[in-house]
């Protein structure tokens, strides 16, 4: 409830920051130069880091191969970095810095949802493009007040109801689960939404959910809410949290002889997983995503070539989705053929067939792609892929 409280006053500062924002005509961006500066809202330090280092390295290679043929427009495109810390309060601070002192054209990230629907009032009071590589819950892009899409807001993912019916489906049909737990991070949007949604669906497929308990990021010692959780007999387990806490989950799971099928969603793609949770732990766990590694797309074996060749290890969800985000601002700001703010969110609204690492992004009304999905299979610590899921 802190939480929760806390984001809303953030958002409630961040509206009237904001609106001084957008008063102010002469704080307008553009590029100076020979330099486009696009700002990355990420997550730096804090319980998800690893999503933000990955997404860094990403755009990084995504802009050093885009500068190396020329540019955009005739202009290099610089990355410049505000660290979100894994934290609404943080990512709203890190908003405005980039809109406000940095003077970015554009903005990629953050990958919470939480962090980024707390930072959405500074950039669409400033008029500034937002592209989140990861945040899934529907309100990122949507008013729930109004209903109305937020003009600066976009995604490159898809939204949590497709992701938590396609788990849902995929419990009851591959892994012929009928009873479920639902163990869900109360302080995240993103977890509540993905609950709510593979609830929905898996009752709807005939199935019973038969403990519902609850977390906080942070939150180190689960035995005894999964005592609770073993006591229900459940025959899947969803924990739709991060990696952080889910690994812990899954290791004291195991531990106290919990040994069903453990689901969740795609905050569980990170390299850190296995080290949290052991790699024999995470064996009979599988999680939603939008990618993965071994897509035998001409385009996606070239990205893995060129991230595993600088960075010595394969890119997760994040880094895909954050490289294909990198270019679609780059691709906004080259349609757009002009560095004003303005015009680029036009731009990218229009984007209608664009071929990413992670598939092909048209962005509907509501500026989500329609994107298929993937499910992986973790093995001895190593994700597989399972199967593929198309909308």
């Amino acid at each position: 409830m802190k939480k929760v409280t806390k984001v809303f006053s953030v958002m409630v500062a961040s509206v009237a920051l904001a609106a001084m924002l957008s008063g102010c005509g002469g704080d307008k961006k553009t590029a100076g130069g020979d330099t486009i500066k696009v700002g990355g809202n990420l997550e730096m330090t804090g319980g998800s880091a690893s999503f933000g280092i990955s997404s860094k390295n990403a755009i990084e290679l995504a802009f050093k191969n885009i500068n190396d043929k020329g540019g955009i427009n005739g202009k290099k495109l610089e990355l410049v970095v505000a660290d979100n810390k894994s934290e609404a309060a943080e990512a709203t601070n890190a908003m405005q810095k980039l809109v406000s002192q940095d003077k970015v054209v554009a903005v990629i990230g953050p990958n919470l949802s939480s962090a980024t629907i707390a930072a959405g009032a500074i950039n669409n009071g400033s008029k500034v493009l937002d592209i989140a590589p990861m945040a899934t819950n529907p309100n990122v892009t949507v008013d729930p007040a109004t209903g109305k899409t937020k003009e600066y807001n976009f995604r490159a993912c898809f939204i949590d109801p497709f992701q938590g019916t396609v788990m849902a489906n995929f419990a009851k049909n591959d892994l012929q689960a009928t009873k479920a737990a639902i163990l869900i991070d109360n302080s995240s949007d993103y977890a509540k939404g993905l609950a709510a949604f593979f609830k929905e669906n898996f009752i709807k497929n005939g199935g019973t959910v038969v403990a519902e308990e609850s977390y906080l990021q942070k939150d180190t010692d689960f035995k005894a809410t999964l005592t609770k959780i073993k006591a229900a007999a459940p025959d899947i387990l969803y924990v739709p949290g991060y990696y952080q806490e889910v690994g812990m989950i899954v290791k004291q799971g195991r531990e106290m002889g919990i040994e069903i099928p453990m689901a969740g969603g795609d905050g569980w793609d990170s390299a850190k997983l296995p080290e949290i949770a052991g790699k024999a732990a995470l064996n009979n766990t599988y999680f939603s995503s939008l990618y993965s590694p071994d897509d035998d797309s001409a385009l996606n074996k070239a990205f893995v070539s060129e991230y595993e060749k600088a960075y010595k290890v394969k890119p997760d969800v994040f880094a895909a989705l954050a490289y294909d985000s990198a270019l679609l601002v780059a691709e906004a700001i080259k349609n757009a053929g002009d560095t004003d703010p303005v015009k680029i969110a036009q731009s990218m609204a229009k984007i209608n067939g664009f071929q990413g690492v992670s598939g092909t992004v048209t962005f509907d009304a509501q500026h989500n792609p329609v994107k298929s999905a993937v499910i992986i299979e973790h093995k001895d610590g190593a994700q597989t892929f399972r199967t593929k899921i198309n909308p």
